[in-house]
């Protein structure tokens, strides 16, 4: 990109960003930080995050822990309060009078707000980072984007073709901001565990997936133990949900060590022998730090009477890195605790099905890895491409 011209370079850059939760949160931290560092000019930010964007300079309108909803039913359950903050976001965005408005994940509540603010500012470039996952369910919602995004930036290899055979808008494949994480990963040990080895629990980021695995986790702890298999449990837990967390565990018989923050979590995953986790990114963060796992979710009645509905092999992210099932997952069905002890229990000792994962990871890894500019580079120059024309 060309260095801008004296008075360009004087003139602010301002950018509206919105993320709906904190894998969001992540990857637009990294995004500002990487505009900022190749834009050549003072970045001004207005739009809603979390902590990691807040250490970025974001001021968020509210917190994201009022928007982290998730399934039909959730989201219906909130519903007023939802639409009143999506046209809040909308005021806050337009009163900003931005460059360019870049939307992260979160479809139910950021596509709303770029609708409505394309209509009220129909000039403005919109970016949409981490588009949904048209090519796996409601296809149709590639061509509606074409209306109010101009510009997608996709995780997977596989999107871009996806999102132009569905007829959705331009959309760039720049790589998942993940790996950028690798680098807080200590190294793992290669001496033998103390004591009983790290169990992860890892329930999600959302209050109502959260809730709704924390019965299905705690149950399926005592089934490993009534196995006689012997493990420490640990859980990251996000910070906004930190204390809920902390009040659910309260009377589990088998009660894991809750820690929070980045650098504990990822000592977390540097010690674990194994990890018990919900759909989401994390699955992708837990093979990067090599940790083998089983991935329970729980769905709400409606989302699970529509499961059929889904078009591919796996919901589970570091399965759809490498295009096969090789971690084992139970989306509603099997998500019960003599099913997921059943698949855990193997992986604590070096088995056929721990080999089986630790291969898979490799794979993992080498899919994800690529050479050159980082994710956030990438989404950073695609960003500024679409504003120099």
């Amino acid at each position: 990109m060309s260095i801008p011209a004296a008075g360009e370079a004087a003139k602010p850059l301002r950018v509206a960003i919105i993320a709906g939760e904190a894998s969001g949160d992540h990857h637009g931290a990294g995004l500002i930080r990487a505009l900022r560092q190749r834009c050549g000019r003072r970045l001004e930010l207005a739009g809603i995050g979390g902590p990691e964007m807040a250490e970025q300079g974001l001021s968020s309108l509210f917190p994201l822990s009022e928007i982290a909803v998730m399934g039909p039913l959730a989201i219906l359950a909130r519903l007023p309060g939802l639409i009143r903050r999506v046209y809040d976001a909308v005021d806050h965005v337009v009163a900003f009078r931005p460059d360019i408005l870049i939307i992260i994940d979160s479809p139910e509540f950021t596509h709303p707000v770029a609708k409505r603010v394309r209509r009220r500012l129909p000039g403005l470039p919109v970016v949409n980072f981490v588009p949904p996952t048209v090519w796996a369910w409601r296809p149709w919602r590639a061509r509606k984007m074409r209306a109010y995004v101009d510009r997608s930036l996709a995780l997977f290899p596989f999107e871009p073709d996806a999102h132009l055979r569905l007829g959705g808008p331009e959309c760039i494949y720049v790589g998942n901001p993940v790996i950028e994480r690798l680098s807080l990963i200590p190294e793992r040990t290669r001496m033998p565990e103390a004591g009983a080895p790290t169990l992860l629990i890892l329930p999600g980021s959302r209050v109502t997936e959260v809730e709704r695995l924390m019965p299905v986790f705690r149950d399926t702890l005592v089934a490993l133990g009534e196995r006689g298999r012997a493990f420490a449990p640990v859980l990251p837990a996000v910070p906004h949900l930190a204390d809920h967390i902390t009040g659910l565990v309260a009377d589990w018989p088998v009660k894991p060590r809750i820690i929070v923050g980045e650098e504990a979590k990822w000592q977390a995953f540097a010690a674990a022998r194994v990890a018990l986790a919900a759909s989401g990114t994390v699955t992708l963060e837990l093979a990067l730090a090599g940790v083998p796992m089983v991935v329970g979710y729980r769905l709400d009645p409606l989302t699970a009477s529509l499961k059929w509905l889904l078009r591919i092999h796996s919901v589970v992210m570091a399965n759809l890195v490498i295009g096969e099932n090789a971690f084992p997952e139970f989306i509603h069905t099997g998500c019960d605790a003599p099913t997921l002890s059943a698949a855990l229990d193997p992986l604590f000792d070096d088995s056929p099905e721990r080999a089986a994962q630790l291969a898979a990871i490799e794979r993992v890894r080498t899919a994800t890895l690529i050479d050159g500019e980082m994710p956030s580079d990438r989404a950073a120059r695609a960003v500024l491409e679409m504003l120099a024309g």
